[in-house]
């Protein structure tokens, strides 16, 4: 093997490897596993919350095709509507020319073109993290079976009365000119202004000339249809059912009592706009008002309202409205407002509440067997804590508003004749002659289906529905759903609706919801903050100037550019180094707790990439001594003996795979990694290797001893690899390669460690007497190398150790472990004290109840220990009678918070203990 690790020489080698031998295909045999990608959009790249996502799938799909289970990782990924038309939207625009100059058809050919130049960005990525899909089936939303699913299920709802076509309410984007779902509206807060408007009663009512409301959105007013107090209000109680004169307009409008009106808020009044407000939509609803719409798709004002608005921009209309408010004397105060501003995600621009006519889908009636279904425990969430968010939503869900005015995705299966009748089908063809239209002239609705409405079906459709498909039997339904919180209702719940509603299954059986990956500060990673990593640059490593370039490109505001500039050249002045994608995996498998919120930190990845030297490292070890000397004929067992030390490793080995399974069937990654570190590590690498030595190069070792001792360090190492694999699953094939032909541990000698068998829990393996008697001797090394370190002894000086105050079972093991001990502890002469007996002046550490005694004479330099140990106790006597003084100082103790003066009080108890260490340990050495 090579001296270091570089994981650049093996990565993208066994990736290809891997996929020529079909490694990833389902295996035909066992119980099936399933996982469903949750798909990707099509115009992005990984993100680090992507990679994490796909570390836990990807782990969870090569552990369960190593337990020999017919597995299944379905990849493929979303058409991503309004986010793929954007882009190529702006490719043509840097052309000179606009969707509308090519026309729909030619748009959408257009689109598929970019889609087969530049839509692999995401699955080149998966390659690189290591993921292991079955790419033989990779698909995409907008391939032919996917779109006749969508339009089977949109047939068949339509026929039910389950989807409908209505007038409503919406999210609307005026760039991109379509309605939006809630998950592609950001809702920031901005600074604005509260303007409170003078409403004239048309009659004058005991002395009252008009009433004020407050509001946020002037250009609004024009489509006002009431004004709304509470029922309980004594201030207006008198005034319900009179009338107002709506200003600079010559309408009329009511005044009406509602509940959702909070008296204590402002004047208690609130103007009610049913057709540019959600609330208020739900208000006019309940009081039958009019919906007056005063918006075009572009946002500007429509003929509804007067003249001399019609035509122009919301905003500029706020302006002039205002300005004619103040004229008439109808402005009754300004005042500095803080409030939330809904924009688009991806035009920016702010959203317009808009009445629009589109397709809905009947949510209430598919919700039911969707509750019912996590009630009864079919599908589990973990952590559980989750459902409640999910019934939360599903107990007040609303009709889903499906169609989306754009020309990239599934158009709707709709078609319109002369009078504006609706015919609904696959194909016109089917449309025709189903109804008799014969030469009826159709007109095909011009929208598609809203993103979410395809993915709701993507279990299902990978499947093969609604072909009489195997896979569905086999693989429905899927074994876990992995994904975040955020699109719980957006696309977990729809799933599970469709899925329960079409196939009478439910989508998956458990969904897991990960943390959302945010900045070592826990801030979410974004753009514009400029704390943005990708999951590739912390793999490959990537220079400064090219990082600065990566976060700053294509940002509007100069200021901004230069300060994440400046932030990023001090967060990272060398750029960032290469760590490999075993490091990066095992580090989001460590931090893969049930927290909400994943700060992710590069030292962690620093840590578990010196964790792969390690392995590495502990390999060379292994095989340097078992290469030469391991063969079929020497690793009989009728010529084997093992050691204590051999015994007691495959014992923990077998506790290891226990802790390990059951972690890993709570979803506890973080534990599962804690464990594979600590027994790879600390056991393996840091007890078991060094274990190993007094036999392998001991003159008195037989040579029964020292194959066994082969066979142990070959076959532990075999087994870690295996563990580790659907973490770290690079290195572990690379070496493992090299430990295929000494192990003795059942091999499939065709394949790769990809699949080969996951170790087996075995109890009769466990050796309790070896685990006690190595616990034993690990308390006796670590408390003599404890004293070397406080005394400033060198590990390499051979020392005297006596033991003290032990019982019989200690001398025993003090004698049957003697060997260990004086190659371990680098031992000059061991003696045991009997009662009465005393050793010299000598520091001590216990093991149990014995006193292991390590005498001072001759092992340190006295004056020099002490001149040290003085200087410790005149800094600390200094801190203390400084926090002694702060303490007794009532100026401080009497103004300071409560939690400060703790602070200095728990720093002072904290002195006085290390104060009495050193004085303790001075004593002791003055006395040599």
């Amino acid at each position: 093997m090579e001296t270091s690790y570089s994981p650049h020489d093996i990565e993208q080698s066994w990736y290809a490897q891997w996929e020529a031998d079909n490694s990833f295909k389902p295996s035909g045999t066992g119980d099936p596993y399933c996982i469903v990608i949750p798909p990707p959009n099509v115009t992005g790249s990984l993100h680090m919350g992507h990679a994490f996502q796909h570390t836990i799938m990807d782990s969870l799909t090569r552990y369960h095709r190593m337990k020999g289970d017919n597995t299944l990782w379905q990849p493929g990924c979303d058409h991503a509507g309004i986010a793929t038309q954007m882009v190529v939207e702006r490719l043509l625009n840097a052309e000179g020319k606009t969707r509308q100059d090519l026309g729909r058809e030619e748009f959408v050919k257009r689109i598929w073109e970019w889609k087969e130049e530049s839509g692999d960005t995401i699955s080149r990525q998966m390659r690189r993290l290591g993921d292991s899909p079955d790419w033989s089936r990779e698909a995409f939303t907008m391939d032919d079976n996917l779109s006749a699913a969508v339009s089977e299920v949109f047939i068949r709802l339509y026929k039910e009365k389950l989807i409908y076509r209505g007038k409503r309410l919406v999210n609307w984007d005026p760039v991109f000119h379509t309605a939006v779902s809630d998950l592609e509206v950001i809702n920031e807060e901005e600074q604005g202004h509260l303007w409170h408007l003078r409403y004239p009663l048309v009659e004058v009512i005991d002395g009252l000339e008009y009433l004020v409301v407050a509001t946020t959105r002037p250009e609004t007013m024009l489509g006002d249809q009431a004004v709304a107090v509470h029922p309980d209000d004594e201030r207006y109680q008198h005034l319900i059912g009179k009338m107002i004169k709506l200003p600079l307009t010559d309408r009329e409008i009511p005044i009406i009592a509602d509940d959702y009106v909070e008296m204590d808020f402002g004047t208690g009044c609130v103007k009610i706009t049913p057709a540019h407000d959600f609330n208020d939509y739900e208000m006019g609803k309940r009081h039958q008002l009019p919906m007056l719409n005063i918006l075009t798709e572009n946002a500007e004002i429509n003929d509804n309202a007067p003249a001399q608005y019609q035509g122009l921009d919301r905003f500029d209309a706020r302006k002039q409205i205002i300005t004619d408010l103040e004229t008439l004397d109808l402005m009754d105060k300004i005042e500095p407002h803080k409030l939330m501003v809904p924009r688009g995600d991806r035009s920016n621009a702010i959203i317009e509440p808009l009445l629009t006519d589109q397709w809905y889908v009947d949510a209430k009636t598919l919700a039911k067997p969707a509750i019912e279904a996590v009630e009864s425990g079919q599908i589990k969430f973990v952590p559980e804590n989750w459902n409640k968010t999910y019934y939360q939503w599903m107990y007040n869900i609303q009709d889903w508003c499906i169609s989306r005015q754009l020309w990239w995705g599934h158009r709707i299966p709709a078609w319109y004749d002369d009078q504006g009748n609706v015919y609904v089908g696959a194909t016109e063809d089917e449309v025709r002659k189903e109804n008799n239209l014969g030469d009826t002239v159709l007109r095909q609705d011009d929208d598609v289906l809203d993103t979410w409405f395809s993915s709701a079906l993507w279990p299902m459709a990978t499947m093969g529905w609604p072909d009489d498909n195997p896979d569905l039997d086999t693989f429905l339904p899927t074994s876990v759903l992995v994904t975040g919180f955020d699109i719980i209702f957006f696309w977990v719940a729809r799933m599970i609706m469709m899925g329960i509603k079409f196939t009478d299954k439910v989508p998956f059986h458990e969904i897991y919801i990960t943390g959302l990956i945010r900045d070592d500060n826990g801030q979410k990673m974004s753009k514009s903050k400029g704390n943005v990593l990708d999951p590739i640059d912390i793999i490959d490593g990537i220079e400064l100037e090219t990082l600065v370039s990566k976060r700053t490109t294509g940002m509007m505001q100069p200021k901004m550019a230069a300060k994440i500039e400046k932030q990023t050249r001090k967060q990272f002045p060398d750029g960032i180094e290469s760590y490999g994608t075993d490091a990066l995996r095992f580090t989001f498998c460590a931090m893969a707790s049930t927290s909400r919120d994943i700060n992710f930190d590069l030292n962690r990845v620093e840590g578990y990439r010196n964790f792969c030297n390690k392995i590495w490292n502990a390999a060379r070890y292994v095989l340097m001594n078992t290469e030469n000397e391991l063969s079929t004929e020497g690793s009989n067992s009728s010529e084997v003996c093992y050691s204590l030390a051999d015994r007691w490793i495959t014992s923990r080995l077998q506790l290891t795979i226990q802790s390990f399974e059951k972690h890993l069937s709570e979803y506890r990654f973080d534990l599962c990694a804690q464990t594979l570190y600590e027994f790879t590590w600390n056991e393996y690498c840091d007890w078991y290797l060094e274990l190993s030595k007094p036999v392998l190069y001991s003159d008195a070792a037989t040579e029964a001893e020292k194959l066994g001792t082969r066979l142990t360090l070959i076959n532990i190492m075999d087994s870690i690899l295996r563990l580790l694999h659907p973490f770290m699953p690079f290195i572990t094939e690379e070496i493992w390669q090299r430990v295929k032909p000494l192990t003795t541990n059942t091999v499939n000698t065709q394949a790769s460690l990809i699949l080969q068998a996951f170790p087996e829990y075995n109890e009769h393996l466990i050796d309790q007497n070896s685990l006690d008697d190595i616990q034993w001797v690990k308390q006796v090394i670590i408390g003599i190398r404890t004293i070397r370190g406080e005394m400033g002894i060198s590990p390499a000086k051979p020392i005297p150790v006596y033991f003290a105050k032990g019982d019989q079972q200690d001398a025993q093991k003090l004698q049957s472990q003697q060997q260990f001990l004086t190659t371990l502890a680098k031992l000059e002469s061991i003696t045991w004290l009997e009662d009465g007996e005393k050793a010299p002046v000598s520091a001590t550490a216990l093991a149990g109840n014995m006193e292991v005694l390590i005498p001072m004479q001759g092992l340190i330099d006295k004056d020099a220990e002490l001149a040290r140990l003085d200087k410790g106790i005149d800094k600390l006597t200094n801190e203390q009678k400084r926090i002694s003084g702060k303490l007794s100082n009532p100026g401080f103790t009497d103004k300071a918070p409560e939690a400060v003066v703790d602070k200095e009080r728990t720093k002072l108890l904290e002195v006085d203990s290390a104060l009495a260490t050193l004085q303790e340990k001075r004593d002791q050495i003055a006395s040599i």
